[in-house]
């Protein structure tokens, strides 16, 4: 009994899974496939987008696999919102309302007026963004931006900005930037505190270093893939802050309604009555979303998703001729938009009481999430199906948001670490060597997810063994083929790799949003790299002028613990510091100014060893910790 690093293909029970899911759904509907191509005006066949810092930031040519025939080793449900996912180009939704769609994982959408066009949603990257926009002026013409609109909290939504417009632009008034209150705290926040945690999973989530191929990457449900260019961001000029509020650009009227705290902490829709459009924003796509992301964030309210959907029902249901979202393809025609918002709203609720049914019960997450099912009467609707968020990973959410991780058995509540638990299980089974003979016999049955589970402890136990690596890295394949969930398939696949050929390091570019965060913010991420074990005993105390932002601040370092006070000066301090907020993250996260801020007199004063320990107290993240090893 040997197993080895190759990527296998499907195994017979894998086809047969993959085959009978194929004929229980209505893949005769082909509907979506007349919807995302509507209204096509341009399409760049091969698109591949050059990157500043690489070489490509961008490339749907490496997916042309998907315009060929399904095949097994991706689940045939997940193969078709890939193929959706492909389509790119200029598409005219209505007259005067325009879509950039397949040049990033998020939709540009553009509105014609007067004297210029709004600009809703400029994608994740300045790359992605200007080369969106070149194919818009390639077809037609040059206009002038009047207004840039982003309608919610997450990069993929605001990061290409400075790909249409500039911030001299902004700051003369010849360009607006709206937004929903909260924005700029949730935008650079979300992703900062526990963001080298949220970055690192995000590559499982998303894929990012998985090769497109059938036995690969082929798309993470809510679009192809995010790009990876320079992302940027501009302060908003107007905020949103309630539903009901109206706007006119040039000439367009715009009516929003809140949806705070559901698929973003900062989120509104739109609705435009000349064009009887209503956007959804990220509320309404075309399948079920995250109510917890696989990256890691802050679980969000189904209930206030559901209510959200059912406002724009209640209050647009009567008026709206064509439904667009920031991701996917329009929906066109009062009674089927209606009967998609009905649904979506229904199986959200439908989640939400459900979840909370069985826990109400004393249903742990585990077991709740494999009792929830959607009812007859919505599994099979395209856009109800799990591509980016599912039903079982949402039920565990409900579950975490209302009552927290702990379920309530005493035996989970104080469990011991992965390692010694590796080593327990495997010794109480008979040795590594007995349960990987056992493990063989569960593969042949088809019960991979239980293979993984004993093999995960295997590894944990002795990261060394090989054979168990190699066979969890196969049980995790056959998962990733058979899974509809695109976000899981990158999981169950990264997982497989990392098992055979260890980390696959992806370095951490920051974007000028960091610099863009509240010094207070910045202040609390600093606090996160004090290394315990390089503060023991050491109790420092400093003053700080931020020259740049014109701001005084004391910090300290005491008990092991950073504390600072905004506005605050203290006679007893050790050194005192006049830097920019540049020069502050590059002393505490790069450590690259420090010789040249000790060198400058007006920038440092006090004891120079001192200033050394004090900084040596921080310690950056490692970018690519382990995940399927300890």
């Amino acid at each position: 009994m040997k197993f080895n690093k190759d990527i296998k293909g499907p195994t017979e029970i894998t086809k047969n899974f993959n085959e009978n899911l194929r004929k229980s759904l209505p893949f005769d509907n082909n509907i979506d496939f007349k919807e995302v191509e509507k209204g096509l005006i341009d399409t760049t066949e091969d698109l591949i987008i050059k990157g500043k810092l690489l070489d490509e930031i961008w490339n749907l040519k490496d997916y042309n696999f998907l315009k060929d025939d399904w095949k097994s080793t991706v689940n045939p449900s997940l193969w078709r919102q890939a193929q959706l996912n492909l389509c790119n180009g200029l598409f005219e939704v209505c007259e005067s309302v325009f879509q950039v769609r397949g040049y990033d994982i998020s939709n540009i959408t553009i509105i014609e007026r007067e004297t210029g066009i709004i600009i809703i949603d400029p994608l994740v990257s300045e790359e992605s963004a200007k080369s969106a926009m070149e194919l818009y002026y390639k077809n037609r013409g040059e206009k002038t931006v009047k207004a840039v609109i982003y309608t919610h909290s997450h990069i993929d939504h605001y990061g290409g900005v400075k790909g249409v417009v500039n911030q001299e632009e902004v700051d003369s008034g010849k360009v607006e930037i709206i937004a929903p209150e909260g924005f700029m705290e949730e935008a650079v926040s979300e992703n900062i505190f526990a963001g080298n945690a949220m970055f690192r999973r995000a590559n499982y989530m998303y894929g990012n270093t998985l090769s497109p191929s059938p036995q690969g990457h082929v798309d993470v449900g809510l679009g192809k893939q995010a790009s990876k260019g320079i992302s940027s961001l501009i302060k908003p000029t107007k905020f949103i802050k309630e539903t009901g509020e109206k706007l006119n650009i040039d000439g367009v009227d715009i009516e929003f309604i809140m949806a705070n705290g559901t698929e973003a902490p900062s989120e509104f829709m739109m609705y435009y009555p000349q064009f009887k459009i209503f956007n959804a924003s990220e509320v309404i796509s075309h399948h079920i979303h995250n109510l917890y992301t696989l990256r890691g964030a802050k679980v969000r309210d189904a209930r206030k998703w559901w209510k959200a959907i059912d406002s724009i029902i209640s209050i647009y249901g009567d008026s709206i001729e064509i439904l667009i979202a920031q991701h996917h393809w329009p929906k066109w025609g009062n009674k089927k938009i209606i009967e998609l918002l009905e649904k979506e709203r229904d199986a959200y609720k439908f989640l939400h009481d459900q979840s909370l049914r069985l826990a109400n019960q004393g249903y742990n997450p585990v077991e709740i999430s494999e009792e929830v099912k959607l009812p007859k009467s919505l599994e099979k609707e395209w856009y109800l199906r799990d591509y980016y968020g599912s039903f079982n990973h949402n039920s565990k959410a409900i579950y975490q948001f209302y009552i927290g991780w702990y379920d309530g058995n005493p035996a989970n509540l104080y469990p011991l670490p992965p390692e010694e638990v590796g080593k327990k299980y495997v010794e109480f089974m008979g040795g590594a060597d007995n349960v990987l003979k056992k493990a063989k016999e569960s593969f042949d049955k088809g019960e991979y997810r239980w293979v993984a589970e004993v093999c995960k402890h295997i590894v944990f136990a002795d990261p060394n063994n090989e054979q168990a690596r190699y066979l969890e890295a196969d049980a995790l394949e056959q998962l990733a083929y058979q899974t509809e969930t695109a976000t899981w398939r990158n999981n169950f696949l990264l997982g497989a790799f990392e098992l055979r050929n260890g980390v696959k390091a992806l370095s951490i570019e920051r974007s000028d949003s960091f610099l863009s965060m509240p010094t207070e913010l910045i202040m609390d991420y600093i606090g996160l790299l004090v290394k315990k074990e390089n503060a023991e005993n050491i109790n420092i105390k400093t003053n700080l002028k931020l020259t740049d932002r014109d701001e005084i601040w004391f910090m300290s370092l005491e008990n092991s613990t950073f504390i600072y006070r905004e506005n605050s000066i203290d006679k007893n301090i050790n050194f005192e510091l006049n830097i920019t907020i540049s020069e502050l993250l590059e002393l505490f996260l790069d450590k690259s100014d420090f010789n040249e801020i000790l060198e400058d007199k007006t920038k440092f004063k006090g004891d120079e060893d001192l200033l050394k320990q004090f900084i040596d107290v921080f310690v950056p993240f490692e970018n690519n910790f382990n995940i399927v090893t300890p």
